[in-house]
């Protein structure tokens, strides 16, 4: 995405562990305080759903806590649509085959094997709940104003020329192009 842009006009924002100073907030302070100014674009490089996905998933923060995030993310997604933001979501999704094989093609390659760590290969061996807990946030934060894009990304090439297609479209439609 970042490559069609002018670099002045967006940021890409990575999401990692919260720091000792966001989690003495409200969990979603972190993401407020790094919302675009109007008229520009943040791409975050994971996001909020880190919540009720990565955190719940390996058990960080407690039931009640998830599984009230969903109200607390479809409420802040509203907000910013509120206020005129254009929110797109997009889940990109491979298979476990593809996943695999793209961790060995990552582990022989001079210049990728940084990418893949062990953590990686733990968290690939809850698959299984990664799933379940992805399609219960599809579920619960897919609306008609504010739709997931479900992409099939096993195939790369395929994969960014349909997130472009839908940026496009959306951006055409919302800004009445």
């Amino acid at each position: 995405i970042t490559s069609a842009l002018d670099a002045r006009q967006y940021r890409a924002i990575p999401v990692s562990v919260p720091t000792d100073e966001e989690r003495a907030r409200p969990y979603l302070w972190r993401f407020w305080r790094r919302l675009p100014k109007p008229g520009r674009i943040a791409i975050f490089d994971r996001s909020w759903y880190g919540r009720v996905l990565v955190e719940r998933v390996e058990a960080l923060i407690k039931p009640p806590q998830w599984e009230s995030s969903y109200d607390e993310i479809n409420q802040f997604e509203q907000q910013l649509i509120d206020n005129g933001a254009i929110v797109i979501k997009f889940w990109l999704a491979i298979t476990k085959e593809e996943q695999l094989a793209r961790f060995h093609a990552r582990q022989k390659s001079p210049f990728k094997s940084f990418k893949i760590t062990h953590e990686d290969w733990r968290n690939r061996r809850k698959w299984d709940d990664y799933q379940l807990a992805v399609n219960e946030m599809l579920a619960r934060t897919n609306s008609q104003l504010n739709p997931w894009y479900l992409v099939s990304a096993n195939d790369k090439h395929y994969a960014r020329i349909k997130v472009f297609e839908t940026i496009l479209a959306r951006l055409e439609s919302e800004l009445k192009v």
